[in-house]
Formats: C-alpha cells, sequence, structure tokens
C-alpha cells in the first residue's frame, strides 16, 4: 500500500525535474513532438519489444528530446509499458492523477475511442518553469499499445486542470 501512493508521488516529481533540467526555456515544439510521435510508431511496428525499451532509455535521444518522450501503455489493461522515468512500468496509468485532474483516465478513454493511425490529443495544465503552463498530449494507438508525446503549447494563469480532448483523423507520417 504504501508503495503504491509512493509510485505516482515519484512519477510527479521525475516529471518536473525533467521539465525543469530542459533548461532555459529550451522547450520542445508541436511540429517536434508530432515527428517524435511519427518516429514511435514506425518504431513499434518494426520490432515492438525493441521499440519499449527504447521509449524507456532516457538516453535515447531519438525519444527523448529536451522535454519531449514517448510514454506509452497497453490498451488492454492500461499498465505502462514505456516511460523514461524510474518505475513507472507495470503502474497503471489510470490511477496518474494532477491535482484534482485524473489525467491518466482521461488519457487511457481517449485511446481507447481512438482508431489505430489516427492522433487524439489532450490537454491538461502543468507547471513550465515554476509556473502554470498548458501541455497538450499527441496520442495514438499502434496494436496492443497506446503511445504518446507531450509538449507546452503555451502559459496559462489559471492553473484549474482543463478537460478537452479531441482526435485527429488520419494516419500518423510514416505509418502503414
Amino acid at each position: 500500500m504504501r508503495n503504491t501512493l509512493f509510485m505516482p508521488v515519484f512519477a510527479m516529481l521525475s516529471l518536473i525535474s525533467t521539465a525543469t533540467l530542459a533548461g532555459a526555456e529550451q522547450f520542445g515544439t508541436a511540429e517536434q513532438a508530432r515527428a517524435m510521435l511519427d518516429r514511435a510508431v514506425t518504431a513499434l511496428k518494426s520490432d515492438e519489444a525493441t521499440a519499449l525499451r527504447a521509449f524507456s532509455d532516457p538516453n535515447n535521444k531519438q525519444f527523448h528530446d529536451r522535454d519531449l518522450y514517448v510514454s506509452c501503455f497497453n490498451t488492454a489493461d492500461g499498465k505502462f509499458t514505456a516511460f523514461p522515468g524510474p518505475g513507472m512500468i507495470g503502474i497503471d496509468v489510470r490511477s496518474f492523477r494532477l491535482g484534482d485532474d485524473p489525467i491518466g483516465q482521461r488519457a487511457f478513454d481517449a485511446i481507447q475511442g481512438t482508431p489505430e493511425g489516427a492522433v487524439a490529443t489532450m490537454d491538461y495544465n502543468f507547471p513550465k518553469s515554476g509556473k502554470p503552463a498548458l501541455k497538450q498530449s499527441l496520442e495514438t494507438r499502434i496494436g496492443n499499445q497506446g503511445c504518446g508525446v507531450a509538449y507546452y503549447k503555451e502559459s496559462v494563469e489559471d492553473s484549474t486542470p482543463t478537460g478537452s480532448i479531441s482526435k485527429i483523423k488520419g494516419v500518423a507520417k510514416g505509418s502503414k
């Protein structure tokens, strides 16, 4: 029980420190996030096991660039299969919350209703350089994997979690 409560807190601290260490306003763009997601789709289709290991390796620059990184979960049981922070593999994404925002459940739900190869977007608030900011997660489903890459859209004054989820129809670039 104690370990179960500690893991989401540890994951959150890991994400915050990753964003803080990203450097003086050196953040990825929407285009760079989409390109990374497209590379992840190609890698998953080529060799899923190797791709998931690469996504979880923070030293792999193809899938980790400043504050951009790929994370994945199994679409059947919600368990993380790839995440750059330690200790998240096997944790249910649906248990992940940002304050009162059930972001993990929202991510899981977005993928469930998205056709394979289409990209869903999900907006949420997350600190940027210690201030509230709006992030957008680009998510897609490839086989039994739900994967995403998030980037900062803009700074926001209100730190209330957003609840929007939208879908972009079409196949990810580079996918077949």
